[in-house]
């Protein structure tokens, strides 16, 4: 693994790629109404420059923090090398928070400035930003009074001087999504994110020519790493999608040989192909060798996809029948698995070496062990400096010889892949004493089509049961009969088989379809959209002793 000492660090990068690339396009940025704006090198990082200047004359001490919040666009990469080569310290605020936890970042982190860009719901935001912080606005900003992007670009001469950052120093504030209590500001050098970027892209062969459609939060680490720092180190191009309605133009423009998202969207890419054609019908024709492979190359075609020599799923387990089925349509799917505390550089499926169920093996330079408790403990040379203004928490974090507690328990095989079999903190236990880890019983449930999200819960209940929250396609049949019929036949089936898969103490009593949604705005998940399990149990806790005395499989909140 390349030392710190010597690895290329991203302002360095970027300005290499500013005279090597001048005339290359670095953004694609769709502004609407189908009108698609370009940036090449040159003028990326010029108007970055110019940004840069405006912010060295507002006199900010030295290393102030600045925050960024927008969803992604080209203007949140330039804003971030803004802040940068001002000798700031960029703090990314997820586009979705209420404006309680906007506040307390705002004033956690002391940002001086905050950048207001491409945002859905900014009226909710907005009461959480003090009066008197200085705001810039994006082009794509909603309506507001702060002085604009353009207009400051265009009025202040662009940095001239090549402001390079040591390796230790602090280059941003990663606030962690908040499932256990308040956020954590996580401090991530420069020398991190210059090593996630080298050995990522030495690992899996990324170069000047691929190109990537960037639309899962910039404000995490993972999007960040692998979409702007991968960017950055590689010198290759990056789109961003408009909105959800689009986002299947926006992939086929961008046509990308490299492509990241989560299990929800692989699901809906697989139900879509579906709905089209019948999965029965699909699968005959997969098996008559000439038909499979114009079959195959029709779906990635038309899911953009067929150009991606690589993709990968994370922020949640993805069932392994989907990843079969994409990797049968000849589409290489990774996995991977990261913290917020080591920029998401840890471990990654590599080509050729996918095990199913398994996140793959440490990338270059990290160490993996198991502790005795059955806890995963990494050391990644992109762990993070420590938690803000939290040094006893930052010292809780670590073992004595300097490896990161991940909360994750986990298996290691023998070639080194790494199995995440559940939380340590999601362990409960049962009224009869006996533990239970509900990750991997969750992970068999998920996979049912008309399955969105679940929670398997049961601290001091007799037996564990599992709460369901309906995919999008099948929460408006809900209340059709013959719908519930045929679901509560399919879920007992699903249920006989975990219950057989499990130890007995480990058997679901029941299965809970819940009427609710369970989305951010209703305080069921994070940002990155994990369940926060405390909320879902406090929420149907009144109706647990009910759901047990009704000796029902599948009940139907």
């Amino acid at each position: 693994m390349t030392s710190i000492n010597n690895i290329k660090l991203p302002l360095e990068q970027v300005y290499r790629w500013e005279k090597a690339k001048a005339d290359e396009i670095y953004l694609t940025q769709p502004m609407g109404n189908g009108v698609v704006q370009e940036y090449t090198w040159n003028r990326a990082v010029g108007e970055a420059r110019r940004m840069a200047s405006y912010l060295k004359s507002l006199d900010l001490p030295p290393k102030s923090n600045v925050g960024l919040l927008s969803k992604n666009c080209a203007h949140w990469i330039m804003a971030d090398l803004a802040i940068w080569m001002a000798g700031h310290v960029s703090v990314p605020l997820y586009p979705t928070l209420n404006s309680d936890t906007v506040s307390y970042i705002l004033d956690h982190s002391e940002a001086k400035v905050l950048f207001v860009g491409k945002l859905d719901d900014w009226d909710t935001m907005k009461p959480g930003v003090p009066d008197d912080m200085p705001c810039i606005s994006f082009p794509l900003s909603p309506e507001n009074d702060f002085p604009t992007w353009d207009n400051l670009v265009a009025e202040n001469a662009p940095l001239q001087e090549d402001i390079v950052r040591d390796a230790d120093e602090l280059a941003t504030l990663v606030y962690t999504s908040g499932s256990t209590g308040k956020p954590k500001g996580v401090m991530i050098s420069f020398g991190s994110l210059g090593i996630a970027a080298s050995g990522s892209s030495t690992a899996m062969e990324i170069h000047a020519n691929d190109r990537m459609l960037s639309y899962l939060p910039l404000a995490h680490v993972f999007e960040r790493f692998v979409v702007e720092q991968a960017s950055i180190h590689s010198g290759f191009q990056v789109f961003f999608a408009e909105d959800l309605n689009t986002f299947v133009e926006d992939l086929r423009r961008a046509r990308p040989t490299f492509f990241v998202s989560v299990p929800r969207l692989w699901s809906k890419f697989q139900l879509g192909v579906f709905k089209k054609m019948p999965p029965e019908k699909l699968e005959r024709l997969l098996r008559i060798p000439f038909v499979s492979k114009i079959m195959k190359k029709k779906i990635l075609t038309g899911l953009g996809l067929e150009h991606c020599r690589l993709a990968a799923s994370g922020s949640a387990p993805l069932s392994e029948d989907i990843i079969a089925w994409y990797r049968d349509l000849g589409l290489e799917m990774l996995e991977g698995y990261g913290m917020s505390e080591n920029f998401a550089y840890s471990h990654i499926t590599l080509p050729g070496r996918s095990r199913v169920g398994y996140v793959g093996e440490p990338l270059p330079g990290v160490e993996q062990r198991i502790s005795e408790i059955g806890e995963i403990e990494v050391k990644s040379p992109a762990t993070m400096m420590g938690y803000y203004k939290d040094e006893q928490k930052t010292k809780e974090s670590f073992t004595e010889d300097g490896f990161l507690l991940t909360g994750d328990k986990g298996e290691i095989d023998e070639e080194g892949r790494l199995k995440i079999t559940g939380r340590i903190k999601e362990i409960f236990k049962t009224s009869k004493g006996k533990y239970v880890a509900p990750a991997p019983i969750e992970n068999r449930i998920v996979s049912h089509n008309a399955v969105e999200m679940v929670c398997v819960a049961g601290a001091e209940c007799p037996q564990p049961h599992a709460l369901i929250q309906l995919s999008e396609e099948a929460m408006p049949k809900r209340n059709d009969p013959e719908f519930r019929k045929s679901l509560d036949e399919s879920l007992s089936a699903v249920m006989a088989e975990v219950n057989n898969s499990v130890d007995p103490h480990e058997a679901l009593q029941f299965m809970v379809v819940v009427k609710d949604v369970w989305g951010m705005d209703n305080d069921f998940l994070t940002p990155t959209m994990k369940i926060k399990r405390n909320i879902v149990e406090d929420v149907y806790k009144p109706h647990i002793d009910g759901w047990y005395a009704s000796k029902q499989k599948i009940i139907w909140e």
